[in-house]
C-alpha cells in the first residue's frame, strides 16, 4: 500500500488499525451529511481536525439559499446562480443544486434545524446578487451553529457514526490507484491507519492561506493538498472568494458581517460618508460579491485607506439586535455599536471555490474517493459564488454523494485487505516551533500581497519565487500538526499562484491588473491541476467550459 509521495515518517510510532465501509474526512455541512445518509446502511467513520464547532459551517451567519418562497422558483435561483458565476457555472450542476436544495432544506428541518418564521411562515432574506428574498436563517445570524448542531445530533444519536474529534488526517491511502484509506494523527501523537471502502473527502477550505481571513484556524486547504499529493485532479485554484464585509481589525479569524445586514438596508460608505456602490451596479450594496469588492479596493486606493465603512444607524436597533445577535454582540465585546457608528470593514479570504475536480455525484478520478462540500469543485459556483449557495451545496451534493455511494459499495469489494503501510521509518527532528509560526505568517503575507483581491504577473512570479524560498528552508516536518499545515498551506498557496498565473483575464473573484477585462473568447475556461510525477510537480492544463470556444 502506498500513499504517493507520503508527508510524514512513522518515525517509530506504533500503528493503530481501524476499518470501516466508508470513512468521512471532515466535521461541516457536506461531511455530516454524508456520513449520516452513508450511516443508514455503511459502517462510518468520521474524523474531523478540531471538535465539531470549530468548521466553518458552524460560524456560518447567513443561511441557505433556496427557492421556497412565494414568488421564488428553481428557474430564478438558476439564472441568478448563473449571473453571479460570471460564464464559468456547469448548468447541468446549477440545475441539480437549485431543484434539489428545497427538498434538502425541508427535511433539514424535520431533523431538528429550527429556521426562523414568523406567523409559522419561514422569513426570507435578502442578499447579494440575489432578485428575491430567498434565504433562510436560524437564530437571526447563527444559521451555521444551529444546522451543525442539528446534524451532529442525530448522526451521533445511537452511535450511528463512529466520530473521532481532534485527529489530524495526514495522508490517503492508496493501494493500485484506488483510495482505501486515510492516516491520522491524534492528540496523543498516535498514527491511526483507517482503512475504508470508500473515502469522502468534505474538509473545507483554505481561508488561512491569507492574512486577513473569516475561516477558523483550522481551514488550512489540507484535504486540498492530501488529494494533491494523492494523485486527484483539482479545478480552479485561483478562485478565492472575499468577502467585502470583515470587520476590519488585527485578528484571526476576523469578525464576519453576514451579508444580510446589507440584505436589511445597510450602507457601505467611504471616507467622506458617500455611498460608492450606488451608481456603480444597479443593485447598489447587493451586487455580487466579486463587484463590491472590486469597488471597495478601488474606493480603498483612492481614498488611502485600508478599509471603508458600513453604516446601519439608520436602522432600528431593537431590530438589530434581534436579528443579528451573533454580529451586535460581537461587535460589542470589540469596543463598537453597530446601533449608533459605523463599523470598519474590509475584504477577507472567505471561501474557496476552487477544489478537487468531481462530477454531479462527489466522484473523482481516482476510485474509491469522493469530495463534497467547499474542498469539491463541482462547477456551481464558476468564478463567484452567489451567497449563501455553500450551505445548500453541502447538503445536496451530500447527499448525491451518499446515493453514489451505495451504488458504487453495492458492487465493490466488501473488504480492504490490511496490508502493510509503505511509511518510512526514520526518525525526524521536524523543524523549530518558532520558524514553523514564522514562516506560516510570512507565507499569509506574501499570498494576501502579492496573490490577494489583486493580482499582476509581476507580483504572481514574486509570490512564487517568495514562497519556493519559504519551502526550501524546511526539513521534512516531524508529527507535528503545526507542520504539517504549514506544508499543506505551502502546497495549496504554490497550486493557487500558478493557476492564477495562467489565467490571463479577471473574471468574477479573479482580478489581474494587468489582464482587466474579462475574456470569454479566450478565457472561457477551467484551468486543471494535477500531479505530474514523484517530484511533486504540478502538471497544468486548460479546459474550455463545454459549449465554449475557450483558448
Amino acid at each position: 500500500m502506498k500513499t504517493g509521495t507520503p508527508l510524514v515518517s512513522r518515525s517509530g510510532v506504533e500503528l493503530r488499525y481501524s476499518g470501516y465501509d466508508v470513512l468521512v474526512i471532515g466535521g461541516g455541512i457536506a461531511g455530516l451529511t454524508a456520513a449520516l445518509g452513508a450511516a443508514n446502511r455503511w459502517h462510518v467513520g468520521l474524523i474531523t481536525k478540531g471538535a465539531l464547532e470549530e468548521t466553518t459551517t458552524f460560524l456560518a451567519q447567513g443561511g441557505i439559499a433556496a427557492a421556497l418562497g412565494e414568488y421564488d422558483s428553481p428557474d430564478l435561483h438558476f439564472k441568478d446562480t448563473l449571473e453571479a458565476g460570471a460564464g464559468l457555472c456547469d448548468e447541468e450542476a446549477v440545475r441539480v443544486l437549485v431543484e434539489e436544495g428545497p427538498a434538502r432544506v425541508r427535511e433539514l428541518e424535520k431533523l431538528g434545524a429550527k429556521f426562523d418564521r414568523r406567523g409559522g411562515k419561514l422569513i426570507l432574506a435578502s442578499e447579494g446578487a440575489h432578485s428575491v428574498p430567498r434565504v433562510v436563517h436560524a437564530g437571526g445570524d447563527a444559521t451555521g451553529s444551529v444546522v451543525a448542531s442539528a446534524l451532529a445530533e442525530v448522526c451521533l444519536s445511537g452511535g450511528r457514526v463512529e466520530l473521532h474529534e481532534h485527529e489530524f488526517v495526514v495522508d490517503l491511502l492508496m493501494d493500485e490507484g484506488r483510495c482505501v484509506g486515510a492516516v491520522s494523527l491524534d492528540a496523543e501523537g498516535t498514527l491511526t491507519v483507517s482503512l475504508a471502502r470508500a473515502v469522502v473527502l468534505a474538509s473545507g477550505g483554505a481561508g488561512q492561506v491569507f492574512a486577513h481571513t473569516t475561516n477558523p484556524l483550522v481551514a488550512t486547504g489540507d484535504g486540498q493538498a492530501m488529494a494533491y499529493r494523492a494523485g486527484a485532479v483539482l479545478r480552479d485554484m485561483e478562485f478565492m472568494q472575499f468577502h467585502p464585509t470583515a470587520l476590519y481589525a488585527e485578528e484571526n479569524p476576523t469578525l464576519l458581517l453576514t451579508e444580510a445586514l446589507r440584505g436589511e438596508g445597510a450602507y457601505l460608505l467611504d471616507g467622506a460618508g458617500e455611498r460608492f456602490m450606488v451608481g456603480a451596479h444597479p443593485r447598489a450594496e447587493l451586487a455580487p460579491r466579486d463587484v463590491v469588492v472590486r469597488h471597495m479596493k478601488r474606493v480603498m486606493e483612492r481614498d488611502g485607506i485600508g478599509h471603508v465603512w458600513l453604516d446601519a444607524r439608520h436602522l432600528d436597533c431593537a431590530f438589530l439586535r434581534e436579528r443579528f445577535p451573533t454580529v451586535y454582540q460581537g461587535l460589542l465585546a470589540r469596543g463598537f455599536d453597530l446601533c449608533h457608528e459605523p463599523i470598519p470593514v474590509a475584504p477577507a479570504s472567505h471561501y474557496f471555490i476552487g477544489g478537487v475536480l468531481t462530477d454531479g455525484w462527489g466522484r473523482t478520478n481516482i476510485p474509491g474517493l469522493f469530495a463534497c462540500g467547499e474542498l469539491a469543485s463541482t462547477g456551481i459556483h464558476g468564478a463567484n459564488r452567489l451567497a449563501s449557495n455553500s450551505l445548500l451545496e453541502g447538503l445536496v451534493f451530500g447527499e448525491r454523494t451518499v446515493r453514489e455511494l451505495n451504488r458504487y459499495l453495492a458492487v465493490s469489494d466488501p473488504a480492504v485487505r490490511k496490508v502493510r503501510l509503505g511509511l518510512a521509518d526514520e526518525p525526524r527532528a521536524g523543524n523549530d516551533a518558532a520558524l514553523v509560526a514564522e514562516t506560516r505568517q510570512e507565507l499569509r503575507n506574501v499570498m494576501s500581497d502579492l496573490c490577494g483581491i489583486v493580482r499582476s504577473r509581476d507580483g504572481l512570479e514574486q509570490a512564487a519565487q517568495r514562497l519556493a524560498e519559504l519551502e526550501a528552508v524546511l526539513v521534512p516536518p516531524a508529527l507535528k500538526v503545526a507542520e504539517l499545515e504549514l506544508f499543506n498551506l505551502l502546497t495549496v498557496a504554490r497550486l493557487m499562484v500558478q493557476s492564477a498565473m495562467v489565467r490571463e483575464e479577471s473574471r468574477g473573484v479573479h482580478l489581474r491588473e494587468d489582464f482587466p477585462e474579462r475574456d470569454d473568447v479566450a478565457w472561457r475556461c477551467h484551468v486543471l491541476v494535477q500531479r505530474a510525477d514523484e517530484s511533486g510537480s504540478p502538471s497544468i492544463t486548460v479546459q474550455p467550459l463545454s459549449g465554449g470556444a475557450g483558448r
